[in-house]
């Protein structure tokens, strides 16, 4: 086998829809444009929420208040079942929790909750405990510690 020689499989290319090419092409007069007006014209976007000149409905709406979602704690949750995976005294904390892709992305706070069973003695650093979590993995003879928070936090 050549490089000139290489052809895709067969079925896997298709033929490109042929505009304006007459009645029989099915694409033909308006080209799958629709009638006349602004969206028949070559250019032609309308952005969206756009209602024709009709004042749109997100400025019919009335808008009130004050909303606390960008301020709002994002918090990573973790079971204590997912840490039966950590050997036996091992330290689990932030770090160790995403090197096992237990906690992805951006959060403010982790809180470890009690569902599952548990019988390892861990060191388990986080900011939350669940009440039922604390008492778990401190009956396994394990520590629930709240690590102190950065300066400047």
């Amino acid at each position: 086998m050549r490089l000139h020689n290489i052809q895709p499989v067969p079925g896997a290319k298709h033929r490109t829809k042929r505009y304006g090419r007459g009645r029989s092409s099915g694409h033909g007069k308006t080209s799958g444009r629709g009638g006349k007006g602004q969206t028949a014209r070559s250019g032609s976007s309308i952005r969206h929420g756009f209602e024709g000149g009709q004042t749109p409905l997100y400025r019919r709406l009335p808008k009130r208040g004050f909303n606390n979602a960008r301020f709002k704690r994002k918090v990573a949750v973790v079971n204590l079942r997912d840490l039966e995976a950590f050997p036996e005294g091992a330290v689990v904390d932030a770090k160790a929790l995403a090197d096992r892709g237990l906690i992805r992305g951006r959060f403010d706070a982790i809180k470890i909750l009690g569902s599952g069973g548990f019988g390892r003695k861990l060191t388990v650093r986080a900011a939350l405990f669940s009440e039922s979590a604390r008492k778990k993995i401190e009956a396994a003879g394990g520590k629930a510690e709240v690590p102190e928070p950065a300066k400047g936090a």
